[in-house]
């Protein structure tokens, strides 16, 4: 009966389905859900801890951690490795990543399901590194000295992963000696050492990792080249140098334009603009095939930032014809060059237009320029008032201190005393503002405005404040 059960309508033999095949491609929480009801009716959980394990590596794909801990939990068969792995990096790559550290604690006491006190092998540790990077917790060293019990900390994978928690953590020098423990970088460990080096701001040392690589004989790729690139942009004056070499580099490998996709390309952009080098900012840009909004917010910004406002405008019509969405940080570029080039009436069109025109709504950042652009006009008042009408944002010191700034090259000590007022509301302990005021009052020879602040101060129990007298040694 069986035997002719399994018999087709063509005389062919019918297959079982296999259904750790379909869990595996499953697009859908609805599909997975019909192979799961497949495999409890057809028995297979109980006897085969392989479908088992596709069943859950599928959940961990398309469901939230807690189906995926409920599904380990009503497994019939005692959950292998795999599975307890497999569990962890769902839970390390959820918006709970702490639930992975608290399930893995579970495991080390018998309690998670895995059968008694529960050894960490390799993944197990990378998960759980992926999960602390993500946390402001320091259970990265805890998890290093985990590492060292097991004999894993020289492991390709547990090593990457330390360097990468311990850089997201700002703990660079500890990232460096399990970089420098290795008896062997791959290609991988050392790209994670040099953007940990350029996350935390240490542009020379991540050049410096980077050159090493190339020493040692390991070809960087995309990542590594973007990171280093990112930190030839925001270094001192061997930044340009080391980036030519860089592009250099690139060239050789046939990894620019048009070979290269656009984060590259505009890394490269980025950097040339940032360090003043436009005619090569703009001739790799022209090389590019495919441009992001962002390789066009670079080349825009470095061309205001170097003075060449009618070229960035130039750039950002070019930009709108080519029918590529400009940004929150396009407008920024775009309202700096307005500033640069005096045009107040076109910049104040374009401000009142973003959330219109672009659906973007201003923040602190565009206020600053057109504060900027107005202080350096000499409309202090209406500067003023467009910082008290701001309504997407809070007013910061920074934008005020700009007005300040402006009050200070036109004289305005009317608008200059109240912005003051408005700093030390925001921050008390700002006593700039207070060297500023005096000297405006010197300046305008308000002696007696300069003594009442003096006083002012004395009570406030600040420390003595430069005076305007141009006698050397003065400390009366």
């Amino acid at each position: 009966m069986a035997a002719a059960a399994a018999v087709g309508a063509r005389g062919g033999i019918r297959r079982r389905p296999n259904l750790s095949l379909l869990a595996d491609r499953c697009a859908t929480p609805r599909a997975l859900a019909a192979v799961h009801a497949a495999m409890l009716v057809s028995g297979r959980l109980a006897d085969d801890a392989f479908a088992a394990s596709r069943l859950l590596a599928a959940h961990a794909a398309l469901s939230p951690p807690g189906a995926v801990l409920r599904l380990l939990a009503s497994l019939p068969c005692a959950p292998n490795s795999f599975m307890l792995n497999t569990t962890l990096r769902a839970l390390a790559s959820s918006p709970d990543p702490a639930s992975a550290l608290r399930f893995f604690s579970l495991l080390r006491r018998g309690s998670g399901g895995g059968g008694g006190s529960y050894s960490p092998g390799r993944h197990t540790l990378t998960f759980l590194l992926k999960a602390s990077a993500r946390l402001p917790l320091r259970a990265s060293e805890q998890l290093h000295a985990l590492a060292l019990t097991h004999g894993l900390e020289r492991d390709a994978y547990v090593a990457n992963g330390l360097v990468r928690a311990y850089s997201l953590a700002g703990l660079v020098p500890h990232a460096r000696r399990v970089f420098d423990g290795l008896p062997e970088r791959s290609a991988v460990v050392c790209t994670t050492m040099v953007s940990g080096y350029a996350q935390n701001g240490m542009h020379e040392d991540a050049m410096r990792a980077f050159e090493e690589m190339l020493v040692d004989g390991i070809e960087p790729r995309g990542a590594a080249l973007a990171s280093v690139l990112s930190s030839c942009a925001r270094s001192g004056s061997r930044g340009l140098e080391m980036g030519r070499r860089v592009h250099e580099l690139m060239e050789s490998r046939r990894l620019t334009a048009p070979v290269a996709g656009a984060i590259l390309g505009t890394a490269l952009v980025d950097m040339y603009a940032k360090t003043g080098a436009m005619e090569e900012a703009t001739a790799v840009f022209d090389r590019m095939p495919e441009r992001q909004t962002a390789t066009w917010n670079a080349l825009i910004t470095g061309l205001a930032h170097h003075g060449h406002g009618e070229v960035a405008l130039g750039t950002f019509h070019r930009m709108r014809r080519d029918g590529v969405p400009p940004n929150g940080a396009t407008l920024v570029g775009v309202l700096s060059a307005y500033g640069c080039t005096g045009r107040l009436d076109e910049a104040r069109r374009v401000f009142a237009s973003m959330e219109r025109d672009f659906a973007v709504a201003p923040t602190i950042q565009h206020y600053g320029c057109m504060v900027d652009l107005l202080g350096r006009s000499g409309l202090l008042t209406e500067a003023e008032e467009m910082i008290r009408g701001m309504t997407t944002c809070d007013a910061d010191t920074v934008i005020w201190g700009a007005l300040l700034n402006a009050c200070k090259n036109h004289g305005d000590i009317d608008v200059a005393e109240r912005a003051v007022q408005e700093i030390l509301k925001l921050n008390p302990g700002n006593h700039g503002v207070y060297v500023v005021l005096s000297n405006m009052y010197a300046e305008a020879g308000r002696w007696q405005d300069v003594d009442r602040l003096r006083k002012v101060m004395k009570r406030a129990r600040l420390s003595k404040i430069p005076g305007s007298s141009a006698v050397a040694g003065d400390d009366s």
